[in-house]
């Protein structure tokens, strides 16, 4: 009898502890989804992003990404240029400023965080109908001086060349020219070399436009966003703008998407940058633009 009162006890406890051993697996793993849902929706508000014409595209597809897991969280983005955004991170104005270019050495002495998020090619592009598709250094340099105005100077009709570029404070521009040498220092000052009468467009969709639409028009663009229906890319030393060659380094006119921040950055910013640097952001990148990881 004895025996069997152990038996049962010992029956009895077992059971006992397996209920509490179960109870505790359960309340885990509830309030680790809770937990976790609360992370999810926690992020509310907004951050204000501004800067870069040729980022915001970018920007903007990994803003629709962060969302779905963010939906509370407003992500505001305006392409005013490199310039503008550079200033507006460093005045307090907006949480994340973007640039497509290198910081200048002045704005590098503003305590500036830099996040390198992808990086972009810039193509030179023509006309479709134009036969020129092959063009040096020297050729490019030479065009937007204003040395050769001519196409039939590098093989092609016998037409007056139409110099495309960008507004003043653009980062494609400011990148463009250094790359390619269209600048000189003047005292303090860094002056473009870029010929007076060139037109002037502000945004890559209005190069596009300006250059799919003149026949003898050359311009430059960020290379995620050339459409190749309407405009085709010159090689540049006999290298074609591709993804490809920009990782190998043989194609030379590429340059840095940069998302910029001052100070400790809030909960909802830095979680917003490290979705972009974490391997789903990446993703998104590789889309058009080359991945940083």
């Amino acid at each position: 009898m004895k025996n069997v009162l152990r038996n049962n006890s010992k029956t009895g406890l077992t059971v006992v502890l397996l209920v509490v051993i179960l109870m505790g697996t359960f309340l885990f793993a509830a309030c680790e989804n809770t937990a976790t849902n609360e992370e999810t929706t926690s992020l509310s508000g907004k951050v204000m992003i501004v800067g870069s014409t040729s980022v915001q595209p970018l920007a903007e597809e990994l803003a629709d990404e962060f969302n779905k897991q963010h939906p509370d969280l407003r992500i505001d983005i305006q392409g005013v240029g490199s310039t503008a955004g550079v200033k507006s991170v460093n005045d307090g104005t907006c949480d994340i400023g973007t640039a497509s270019r290198a910081l200048k050495s002045e704005e590098e002495s503003w305590g500036l965080t830099e996040t390198v998020i992808a990086m972009d090619g810039i193509a030179v592009i023509v006309n479709p109908a134009n036969k020129v598709q092959d063009l040096q250094n020297e050729d490019v340099l030479k065009i937007f001086t204003g040395e050769i105005n001519n196409w039939k100077d590098l093989g092609g009709e016998d037409k007056e060349i139409i110099v495309v570029s960008r507004e003043a404070g653009s980062g494609t521009r400011g990148a463009f020219e250094e790359l390619m040498k269209l600048e000189k220092k003047e005292g303090d000052k860094t002056v473009s070399l870029v010929v007076d009468n060139a037109l002037i467009a502000e945004g890559n969709g209005a190069v596009l436009a300006n250059v799919a639409g003149k026949e003898s028009a050359i311009g430059y663009m960020s290379l995620g966003m050339v459409d190749e229906s309407k405009v085709k890319k010159a090689n540049i030393n006999g290298v074609e703008a591709t993804v490809q060659n920009i990782q190998n380094q043989s194609y030379p006119i590429a340059r840095p998407f940069l998302m910029l921040t001052k100070g400790e950055p809030t909960q909802e910013t830095k979680a917003f940058l490290d979705f972009i640097l974490s391997n789903e952001g990446q993703e998104v990148v590789a889309k058009d633009y080359i991945p940083v990881n």
